[in-house]
């Protein structure tokens, strides 16, 4: 059985209580719309071999979103990076070209840090 088929259960192997569900938290975030988020936009090297990476945090939303947002601006700074857990990683320092393209489309709450 591959470990795509086992669903996640933190762990939990046996339960007695036969009243026991897992709860499945944070599956049902919802993203926020763009004048609500509150995006910081930092440059960073920490645990990077030097390299410099622009980092943009604070992002409230769910996977798919956080994915296409990430897509949009590393195709705008011309260059390569991740998305995940909250948080985009554009490689290189694009701090200036993100926040430009992120106010003009709809993210107010903005800051370059």
């Amino acid at each position: 059985m591959s470990k795509k088929n086992i669903p996640d259960n933190r762990g939990f192997v046996y339960s007695t209580d036969p009243n026991f569900s897992f709860d499945r938290e944070g599956e049902d975030v919802t993203t926020l719309p763009p004048a609500k988020q509150k995006l910081r936009i930092l440059l960073d090297k920490k645990q990077r071999a030097g390299k410099i990476v622009s980092l943009i945090t604070g992002f409230i939303g769910n996977d798919s979103d956080l994915q296409e947002l990430g897509k949009k601006l590393k195709s705008i700074c011309g260059s390569g990076g991740s998305a995940k857990d909250s948080e985009i990683l554009v490689q290189g320092d694009h701090r200036d070209k993100i926040l430009q393209w992120l106010l003009k489309n709809g993210y107010t709450n903005s800051k370059k840090i």
